[in-house]
C-alpha cells in the first residue's frame, strides 16, 4: 500500500524506547533537506502552513485543501514519514472525518486533531477548548475516517495552560480510551507537570514544545515522550535568507557576490536530482 513503510516508521518511532527531535518542514525542498541530513521525521506545523502557503499568521484561514495539496507536493518530492498538525480538523466531527481522509491520500503518516475552539469566538480573547464531548466526538471521527489503519492518529490538546491540568489529564484519558495511537500536549511548564500527565496515561506522548528544564532527550523518553517539537526555526531563517538575498539584490549587489546566502550548488544538485528521477520514471508515480 503506498505510504505503508513511511507510517510504520513513525509507529516504530513511538512504540521505541527514545525521545527523537523532528526536522520542520513546510515544503517540497525543506523536506528533502531534512531527509538528506537524517532526520527519521519531519513536522508539518499548522503556523508554518499558513506562513508558507498563505503569507499569514497561524489564525486559522487556510483551508484543507490547501494543506492537504502542501503535504501532497512534499509527499512526491521525498519518503520522509510526516506528522502534520491538522488543528481542529477544519470544522465538526464530519469535517474531521474528512480531514484524516484527505490527508491520508495526500501521504501524511500521522496526523493531529486538537480539541482548542477554532477559529476563535467572536469577543474573546483568550484560547477557548471545545467540551470534552465533542473533543471525544472528533477523536472517533478522525479514527473512522482512516482507509489505511497504519494511518497514526494522535489527538491533542492544550489544556494545561488553557484550563488546569487535571482537565488536561481527564481530555487525555478520555482520548485514549477512544482508541487514538498517542497524545500530544503543548502548554507543559513544568516536570512536575510532565511527571504527572506520564503517570495518569499509558500511550506515547508528543510534545509541542518545554522549557529549558526539559530539553534533555533521556529524560523526555523516560517520561513516555518519544517526539519533542523544537519549533519552526528553518522557516524563519530561509524567510531571513530570502529577505537578505533580495535587498542586496535591490541595493545593486551582484548574484555572485552573494555567497553564504543562497547555495547555487546545492540548487543544482537538487535539479540534477530530479532530472535523474526524470530520466528514470521514478516520478512518473509518488514515492512509496
Amino acid at each position: 500500500m503506498a505510504f505503508h513503510k513511511r507510517r510504520d516508521a513513525l509507529r516504530s518511532i513511538l512504540s521505541g524506547s527514545t525521545c527523537i527531535r523532528p526536522g520542520s518542514v513546510y515544503d517540497a525542498t525543506s523536506i528533502r533537506i531534512a531527509e538528506d541530513l537524517g532526520f527519521e521525521l519531519g513536522m508539518f506545523g499548522g503556523s508554518v502552513a499558513s506562513l508558507a502557503v498563505l503569507g499569514d499568521p497561524d489564525i486559522a484561514l487556510i483551508t484543507l485543501t490547501e494543506l492537504a495539496e502542501q503535504m501532497r507536493r512534499m509527499s512526491r518530492a521525498s519518503a520522509l514519514p510526516v506528522l502534520v498538525d491538522a488543528d481542529h480538523g477544519y470544522g465538526n466531527a464530519l469535517n474531521v472525518r474528512r480531514t484524516v481522509q484527505e490527508l491520508e491520500t495526500a501521504g501524511a503518516a500521522g496526523l493531529t486533531i486538537e480539541d482548542t475552539l477554532l477559529p476563535q469566538a467572536f469577543g474573546e480573547a483568550k484560547t477557548q477548548l471545545i467540551s470534552l464531548e465533542e473533543g471525544v466526538g472528533k477523536m472517533k471521527a478522525a479514527l473512522d475516517g482512516r482507509g489505511d489503519p497504519s494511518l497514526v492518529v494522535i489527538g491533542r490538546t492544550g489544556a494545561v495552560s488553557i484550563t488546569n491540568l487535571d482537565d488536561a489529564i481527564a481530555r487525555a484519558r478520555a482520548y485514549e480510551a477512544v482508541g487514538v495511537d498517542a497524545l500530544f500536549f503543548t502548554g507543559i511548564k513544568s516536570r512536575g507537570e510532565l511527571e504527572a500527565i506520564s503517570a495518569a496515561t499509558r500511550l506515547p506522548i508528543v510534545l509541542g514544545g518545554a522549557p529549558e528544564e526539559m530539553t534533555a532527550l533521556d529524560y523526555l523518553a523516560g517520561q513516555r515522550v518519544r517526539i519533542a517539537l523544537q519549533g519552526h526555526a528553518p522557516f524563519a531563517a530561509a524567510t531571513q535568507a530570502v529577505y537578505e538575498t533580495l535587498k542586496a539584490l535591490r541595493d545593486g549587489a551582484s548574484p555572485k557576490t552573494l555567497k553564504g546566502i543562497a547555495s547555487s550548488e546545492l540548487t543544482g544538485r537538487v535539479m540534477r536530482e530530479a532530472d535523474t528521477k526524470a530520466r528514470s520514471g521514478e516520478f512518473l508515480g509518488l514515492r512509496k
